[in-house]
Protein backbone atom coordinates (compact mmCIF):
# COMPACT_ATOMS: atom_id res chain seq x y z
CA UNK A 1 0.00 0.00 0.00
CA UNK A 2 1.59 3.33 -0.74
CA UNK A 3 0.78 5.75 2.15
CA UNK A 4 -0.62 8.86 1.60
CA UNK A 5 -1.54 11.85 3.68
CA UNK A 6 -5.17 10.52 3.54
CA UNK A 7 -4.39 7.21 4.55
CA UNK A 8 -2.76 8.33 7.61
CA UNK A 9 -5.53 10.74 8.48
CA UNK A 10 -7.58 7.93 8.65
CA UNK A 11 -5.17 6.01 10.57
CA UNK A 12 -5.18 8.28 13.10
CA UNK A 13 -8.95 9.14 13.19
CA UNK A 14 -9.29 6.93 16.02
CA UNK A 15 -6.37 8.55 18.35
CA UNK A 16 -8.03 11.75 17.61
CA UNK A 17 -11.89 10.92 18.22
CA UNK A 18 -10.47 9.70 21.49
CA UNK A 19 -8.35 12.93 22.12
CA UNK A 20 -11.66 14.67 21.23
CA UNK A 21 -13.31 13.63 24.22
CA UNK A 22 -10.90 14.25 26.59
CA UNK A 23 -10.71 17.43 29.46
CA UNK A 24 -7.88 19.12 28.26
CA UNK A 25 -7.65 21.18 31.70
CA UNK A 26 -7.37 17.14 33.35
CA UNK A 27 -4.15 15.60 33.83
CA UNK A 28 -5.28 11.92 34.82
CA UNK A 29 -6.95 11.96 30.60
CA UNK A 30 -3.28 10.94 29.81
CA UNK A 31 -3.98 7.94 31.82
CA UNK A 32 -7.58 7.07 30.15
CA UNK A 33 -5.86 7.48 26.76
CA UNK A 34 -2.94 5.26 27.18
CA UNK A 35 -5.42 2.76 28.85
CA UNK A 36 -7.19 2.94 25.57
CA UNK A 37 -4.78 3.58 22.94
CA UNK A 38 -1.28 1.96 24.70
CA UNK A 39 1.76 3.32 23.22
CA UNK A 40 3.67 0.48 23.23
CA UNK A 41 0.92 -1.49 21.32
CA UNK A 42 1.01 1.40 18.75
CA UNK A 43 4.09 -0.55 17.07
CA UNK A 44 2.20 -1.02 13.36
CA UNK A 45 1.56 2.94 13.67
CA UNK A 46 4.55 4.09 14.40
CA UNK A 47 6.26 2.00 11.81
CA UNK A 48 4.03 3.99 9.39
CA UNK A 49 4.37 7.16 10.60
CA UNK A 50 8.38 6.52 10.61
CA UNK A 51 8.11 5.80 7.01
CA UNK A 52 5.89 8.55 5.70
CA UNK A 53 8.35 10.84 7.39
CA UNK A 54 11.48 9.20 5.70
CA UNK A 55 9.19 9.64 2.95
CA UNK A 56 8.86 13.05 2.83
CA UNK A 57 5.24 12.48 3.77
CA UNK A 58 5.37 13.82 7.18
CA UNK A 59 6.88 16.77 8.97
CA UNK A 60 8.37 17.44 6.30
CA UNK A 61 9.15 21.15 6.96
CA UNK A 62 11.75 22.71 8.82
CA UNK A 63 15.71 22.10 9.32
CA UNK A 64 17.50 20.17 13.17
CA UNK A 65 16.39 20.17 15.10
CA UNK A 66 13.24 20.50 14.41
CA UNK A 67 11.21 18.65 11.25
CA UNK A 68 7.74 19.89 11.47
CA UNK A 69 4.12 19.53 8.88
CA UNK A 70 0.42 19.78 9.35
CA UNK A 71 -1.42 16.60 8.34
CA UNK A 72 -4.77 17.82 8.90
CA UNK A 73 -6.45 20.88 9.50
CA UNK A 74 -9.18 20.88 11.95
CA UNK A 75 -12.61 19.37 10.03
CA UNK A 76 -15.49 17.25 11.24
CA UNK A 77 -13.16 14.35 9.84
CA UNK A 78 -10.27 14.86 12.46
CA UNK A 79 -13.25 15.84 15.25
CA UNK A 80 -12.29 19.47 14.82
CA UNK A 81 -8.33 18.78 15.88
CA UNK A 82 -5.52 19.52 13.79
CA UNK A 83 -3.04 16.42 13.23
CA UNK A 84 0.57 17.97 12.85
CA UNK A 85 3.80 15.96 13.44
CA UNK A 86 7.09 16.72 14.38
CA UNK A 87 10.55 14.92 14.78
CA UNK A 88 13.07 16.59 17.32
CA UNK A 89 16.79 16.03 17.88
CA UNK A 90 15.97 19.20 20.49
CA UNK A 91 14.56 22.46 21.48
CA UNK A 92 11.39 23.32 19.31
CA UNK A 93 9.80 27.18 19.00
CA UNK A 94 8.68 28.51 22.21
CA UNK A 95 4.46 28.70 21.81
CA UNK A 96 1.54 29.22 23.81
CA UNK A 97 -1.95 26.25 23.57
CA UNK A 98 -4.96 28.44 23.58
CA UNK A 99 -7.62 25.51 23.73
CA UNK A 100 -4.65 22.76 25.30
CA UNK A 101 -2.59 20.39 23.14
CA UNK A 102 -2.52 16.54 23.84
CA UNK A 103 0.77 14.43 22.01
CA UNK A 104 1.46 10.79 21.74
CA UNK A 105 5.67 10.72 21.32
CA UNK A 106 7.58 7.59 20.14
CA UNK A 107 11.27 7.41 20.22
CA UNK A 108 13.30 6.58 17.37
CA UNK A 109 16.69 7.04 18.71
CA UNK A 110 18.59 6.68 21.89
CA UNK A 111 16.43 7.06 24.98
CA UNK A 112 14.60 10.26 24.48
CA UNK A 113 12.48 12.53 26.64
CA UNK A 114 9.97 14.85 25.16
CA UNK A 115 9.96 17.99 27.72
CA UNK A 116 11.41 15.51 30.62
CA UNK A 117 8.57 12.97 29.61
CA UNK A 118 9.85 9.13 28.47
CA UNK A 119 7.42 8.29 25.22
CA UNK A 120 3.74 8.09 25.49
CA UNK A 121 1.03 10.50 26.28
CA UNK A 122 1.37 14.08 26.95
CA UNK A 123 -1.13 16.51 27.81
CA UNK A 124 -0.63 20.58 27.51
CA UNK A 125 -3.81 22.33 29.04
CA UNK A 126 -5.42 25.24 28.12
CA UNK A 127 -3.31 28.47 28.66
CA UNK A 128 -0.34 26.64 28.63
CA UNK A 129 3.08 27.54 27.34
CA UNK A 130 6.41 25.90 26.40
CA UNK A 131 9.53 25.11 24.59
CA UNK A 132 9.41 21.90 23.36
CA UNK A 133 12.30 19.97 24.06
CA UNK A 134 13.57 16.42 23.02
CA UNK A 135 16.76 15.75 25.14
CA UNK A 136 18.93 12.47 24.70
CA UNK A 137 18.14 11.26 21.34
CA UNK A 138 14.89 11.53 18.41
CA UNK A 139 11.65 11.48 18.70
CA UNK A 140 8.06 11.62 16.25
CA UNK A 141 5.57 13.50 18.31
CA UNK A 142 1.99 13.36 16.60
CA UNK A 143 0.29 16.43 18.00
CA UNK A 144 -3.43 16.81 18.22
CA UNK A 145 -4.71 20.99 18.62
CA UNK A 146 -8.80 21.70 19.44
CA UNK A 147 -9.47 23.83 16.74
CA UNK A 148 -5.83 23.86 15.42
CA UNK A 149 -5.13 26.67 18.10
CA UNK A 150 -1.57 27.50 18.33
CA UNK A 151 0.29 30.51 18.96
CA UNK A 152 4.00 31.20 18.21
CA UNK A 153 3.85 34.47 18.83
CA UNK A 154 3.24 34.08 22.92
CA UNK A 155 6.11 34.90 24.85
CA UNK A 156 4.13 32.75 28.16
CA UNK A 157 1.00 31.51 29.75
CA UNK A 158 -1.79 33.36 28.81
Amino acid sequence: MTETRETLIAALAPLAEAVAKIDFADPASTRRLEAVFPHGGMGALKERLVKAHESGLLAERGDWPVKWGRLAKPTPATFDLSIDAVVMTGPGPGHRHPNGECSIAFALEGSPTFDGRREGWVLEGPGTWHIPTVEGGKMLIVYFLPAGAIDFAATGPA
